[in-house]
């Protein structure tokens, strides 16, 4: 007779419950692992950060960012961290966090370019001027203090500020692409176009050729030079025929010169290098309204809205029909 104990059943399930307590098992070990944390002790900067990087409100924030000026562990760019996070919403407790990392670390760049900003928030422009020029004498060959100083010269409307600025940090890297670039397009839009087309004449080797040869062509556009902004932009486009920018600056130059057309063309290339860019095919409903080209313009805003249904509002603000 059979040992009821050695039924097919009786074994599936004996198994069966020593699956389950082996599950069970390392659940409960994971679980252990991950809830003593929260039982120990939490004075390290690190934790401190990382819990306030994940709150929303700007007063959840400060209970855990503010000890950390105390906080014998915290290093200068732990308390630079704490004070990017409040920057925003608690500028003047940021600015005693960042104060603390200066003292902490008297040489540190970074810190003097944070506290610019802080300043700037708080509308202290004295602070704002000893932070830059404090940066300025802690790496005098580093172009980020006159970079900040032209950002916070431009939000305030302060082109001429803005100029001055960027004209210094190319002073001090000439060789800089961004730097290069960002001040030729400043000393165009300011209506110094053979100024701007020197200085993108030196960075030559250091952009690439069919980007340099976009940027000429828009300070011509911005002069009025069209015919002589679509050659140089036509040059670029077969330099690097994916360049969506080239087509695109080229499109508007060929409307300039009254080639709807070629205009056309141009856009819409620069449409299909780039279909996550709204700018061509808005552009060209822009001009096709302003041809009288009104079925066609329809078209390609419903195109548009097609596309993009998150942002049909901006499109039907930017490509208006009769």
């Amino acid at each position: 007779m059979s040992d009821p104990s050695n039924e097919p059943g009786e074994r599936t399930g004996r198994r069966w419950n020593q699956g389950l307590r082996g599950v069970l098992w390392v659940c409960g070990v994971a679980l252990v692992i991950h809830v003593i944390p929260l039982f120990l002790p939490r004075n390290m900067p690190e934790q401190e950060l990382a819990i306030a990087r994940a709150t929303d409100n700007v007063e959840g924030r400060l209970r855990f960012l503010v000890p950390l000026k105390h906080n014998d562990k915290a290093t200068a760019a732990d308390l630079r961290a704490a004070a990017e996070l409040l920057r925003e919403g608690a500028p003047a407790e940021a600015h005693d966090l960042a104060l603390e990392a200066e003292r902490r670390d008297p040489n540190a760049l970074e810190t003097q370019l944070l506290l610019a900003r802080i300043c700037d928030r708080e509308r202290m422009s004295r602070c704002v001027e000893q932070a830059l020029g404090k940066a300025r004498k802690l790496a005098p060959a580093d172009p980020r203090a006159e970079l900040l100083r032209a950002d916070l010269s431009e939000v305030k409307g302060d082109v001429e500020g803005a100029t001055s600025a960027l004209a210094q940090a190319y002073s001090v890297a000439p060789g800089d692409p961004l730097v290069g670039v960002r001040y030729g397009r400043l000393l165009s839009r300011v209506g110094r176009p053979q100024e701007a087309l020197k200085v993108f004449h030196s960075l030559e080797g250091r952009v690439p050729a069919a980007r340099l040869l976009v940027e000429q062509g828009l300070v011509l556009t911005r002069e009025g030079r069209n015919r002589e902004a679509v050659g140089l932009l036509q040059q670029a486009v077969q330099k690097d025929p994916k360049l969506a920018e080239g087509h695109f600056q080229l499109g508007i130059a060929w409307f300039q010169l009254g080639n709807e057309n070629a205009a056309e063309e141009a856009l819409r290339q620069a449409d299909r290098l780039d279909v996550s860019d709204t700018r061509a095919l808005g552009m060209l409903c822009t001009l096709q309204v302003k041809a009288g080209r009104f079925e066609g313009a329809r078209q390609t805003r419903t195109d548009l809205e097609r596309r993009f249904p998150q942002r049909m509002d901006a499109i039907r603000e930017q490509c208006r029909l009769p």
